[in-house]
């Protein structure tokens, strides 16, 4: 599909908006008023993101360039340009990590009891448990690897951590080099030891030393006879991303198979980082043996691989944590005289039909403060037991281990039901898992789709068949997340539950386009990608500017994870010089410049980063006064509205579309968790002039009675 013509200089790059999203989660880590080990957790959360765009992004730049291809992005830049500002833009946001790191927050976690300490740092005591730990569990699992004419370079995985050690022959005099992969698979990359061998006193909670130093100071036994001269640790990131064909369903599943035994080797190497004091004939060997270009090397002042800070978050210290939080069991599916246990949450038996509540009227939901096992997963569950439902179909993203809808799919099976599931065996990095989901159904008598040839099925949608006297009625939910237990509890997600009969018929003519060959081209009220989703939403913008030229009211608030399509941007362009005032609230990547004179002067953008990640997707049209707001799995990006099955839906009953306008004017609101975008894509945190008013807080404590602030 063309782009619109539009001047670069009007889109932000893609990536490079990315990072910005990045450096957002960043400044939590560094904020001194997250909690120490919050911020060891959103250390280790921008770690695992960026190694996610190395993997993906920066890979696909790269094999452009390698392919000489140079074709310009939106805002003007070739591949290998896009590559320069990645590479400069992100050096000092690794800078500003490793310096909090080492700089503050080990000590300060010192001062609370948790030691992470270096292996010379021991003392006798513990290093005599450390070298021990290393004969009894690290040593017989190593595997020293020598280069030399007569020993090729070796292959280095995917994100391993190595060490690079520098061994002398003390009889030639002989200089060699080694490799040693350290085993992480089935050992903790923080190697906790015995609090009783600390001389501090009261003892400390946790006291650990890095596994590569473990290792690294052991190096001698792997190497009799020789002497270790130096050891320097080493990491690569390679190309994972899979390429597929558009292939039939059964081929499909063989092709990712042979996928991901691909990735689990590893494509080209797209990065390579090194400890800063690793001396430059050892990165010039390294760049060598894993053909990088000198572009590709990131010197990295500090551990490598600070994803696994993540494992921090097991320390027995909430002092040091947010409060814990559950959410409640929305108001209309807990009983009138319902009993909670102590934290709030309602036993399952306490539930009256969740079917009898939505013939009364839609539910309205926002994870993960209504909970998420008490309102889908209950939906679903009851569903499977209830002996007048006839069918259940849905859709399968990404959802949990142990996942409890799973087990509710396979019970209505059993239950002698009809169910389907479509199971996205393409979503990145969950793909192993999804065909395992998928086998399990199959063998239990699930009718198992793998969706649409040439499209990725990221839609969030359950339809479910009951049969009600002599019809047969159809129930639904719609939403913006996963069907995942866990991440219900780390995202904020919106969903729809409901009756509404043309709703219902909707999604069944949508699952009949994912299982069969049905041409669907209109649908009643939902909007779906690829088939309708970019010209209703592009309608909707033009609708506004409409409204706007004739001076009725006109005004666009949207909430989306990210915002990066020329088409939705040039429309949102021309809506602002009519006079159409736009808020828009993207967690992540902005493509679109605010506040330019003439061109974007009545358009904002925020973002909110916070303890939970921003994931729902909301559209509200003011419409000349007659409102209509919209929620499902859409962002305003072309692999979204051309490329992927996606389901939109209206939100018609009024009290629910006011309490939407509510949850968006709040977040809108927001002084101490939002962050204003510039005309040249930085970021700024918004900073409380009196009143502190931060969304998340203010929706755990109840978010159907928001008190929006007056602006």
């Amino acid at each position: 599909m063309s782009h619109p013509v539009l001047p670069p200089e009007l889109y932000i790059n893609r990536e490079l908006a990315w990072i910005a999203f990045n450096q957002r989660v960043l400044a939590l880590a560094l904020d001194e008023h997250t909690p120490l080990l919050e911020q060891a957790k959103f250390s280790a959360i921008f770690s695992n993101n960026l190694d996610e765009f190395f993997m993906v992004r920066v890979a696909s730049l790269k094999s452009q360039v390698e392919h000489g291809i140079t074709t310009l992005s939106d805002d003007g830049l070739t591949p290998q340009e896009q590559l320069d500002h990645i590479q400069a833009a992100l050096q000092p946001l690794l800078d500003q990590q490793q310096a909090h790191y080492r700089l503050y927050l080990k000590h300060q976690l010192f001062d609370h009891g948790v030691q992470l300490l270096d292996y010379e740092q021991l003392n006798s005591n513990q290093k005599d448990w450390v070298n021990t730990y290393f004969n009894e569990a690290i040593f017989p699992v190593l595997t020293p690897l020598a280069v030399d004419p007569a020993h090729p370079f070796p292959f280095i995985s995917n994100l391993s951590l190595n060490i690079a050690a520098l061994i002398r022959d003390p009889d030639t005099g002989h200089l060699q080099f080694a490799r040693i992969k350290v085993p992480q698979k089935n050992l903790p990359r923080f190697v906790q030891i015995p609090t009783d061998l600390c001389e501090r006193r009261p003892a400390p909670v946790f006291t650990a030393v890095p596994l590569e130093q473990v290792v690294s100071f052991n190096l001698q036994r792997l190497f009799p006879g020789m002497v270790v001269e130096g050891h320097y640790f080493f990491r690569v990131t390679r190309d994972a991303d899979l390429e597929l064909r558009d292939l039939e369903a059964d081929d499909l599943m063989l092709a990712l198979q042979e996928g991901l035994r691909k990735r689990r080797l590893g494509g080209e190497v797209v990065r390579l980082e090194v400890a800063n004091e690793m001396p430059q004939e050892v990165v010039d060997l390294l760049i060598e043996g894993t053909a990088v270009e000198p572009q590709d090397l990131y010197r990295i002042n500090g551990p490598l691989g600070l994803d696994d800070l993540m494992s921090l978050q097991a320390v027995p210290l909430p002092q040091l944590k947010d409060r814990p939080f559950m959410g409640r069991t929305a108001p209309a599916l807990a009983r009138a005289q319902k009993s909670q246990l102590d934290d709030g949450s309602i036993k399952p038996e306490e539930f009256r039909s969740i079917f009898s509540v939505l013939r009364r009227g839609d539910v309205l939901l926002c994870h993960p403060f209504d909970l998420f096992s008490t309102s889908v997963e209950e939906f679903i569950n009851q569903a499977a037991d209830d002996p007048s439902v006839l069918a259940i179909k849905m859709t399968l993203y990404r959802t949990s281990k142990n996942s409890p809808i799973i087990a509710a799919l396979i019970r209505a099976a059993e239950n002698g039901k009809q169910v389907m599931t479509l199971v996205e065996l393409k979503a990145r990095f969950d793909e192993d898992n999804n065909i395992q989901w998928a086998r399990q159904l199959e063998r239990s008598g699930v009718h198992v789709v793998y969706g649409v040839l040439g499209l990725k099925t990221h839609t969030k949608v359950t339809l479910v068949v009951r049969k009600e006297k002599d019809r047969l009625r159809s129930y639904a939910h719609i939403g913006t997340g996963n069907y995942n237990s866990k991440t219900s509890n780390l995202y904020t997600d919106l969903g729809l539950l409901t009756a509404r009969p043309e709703l219902g018929q909707d999604l069944a003519e949508l699952f009949n386009y994912l299982t069969g060959f049905s041409k669907q081209q209109s649908f009643r009220k939902l909007l779906v990608a690829p088939v309708t989703l970019r010209n209703g939403m592009e309608a909707l913008i033009e609708r506004e500017t409409a409204h706007a030229q004739a001076g009725r009211p006109a005004q666009i608030k949207a909430k989306m994870n990210s915002l990066v399509d020329p088409r939705i941007i040039q429309r949102l362009y021309a809506a602002s010089q009519a006079g159409v005032s736009i808020d828009l609230l993207v967690r992540g990547m902005c493509s679109l410049r605010p506040g330019l004179a003439g061109i974007s002067d009545n358009i904002r953008v925020s973002s909110v980063i916070g303890r939970f990640l921003e994931h729902s997707r909301v559209f509200w049209f003011t419409n000349g006064g007659d409102d209509e707001l919209y929620l499902g799995s859409a962002d305003w990006m072309p692999r979204n509205l051309d490329r992927r099955v996606e389901a939109v839906t209206p939100i018609e009953e009024p009290i629910l579309r006011q309490q939407l306008q509510n949850l968006l004017n709040a977040y809108l609101a927001d002084n101490c968790s939002a962050w204003d975008m510039a005309p040249d894509g930085q970021f700024s945190q918004r900073q409380p002039e009196s009143e502190m008013h931060g969304i998340q807080d203010e929706l755990m404590q109840g978010w159907r009675t928001l008190a929006v602030p007056e602006s």
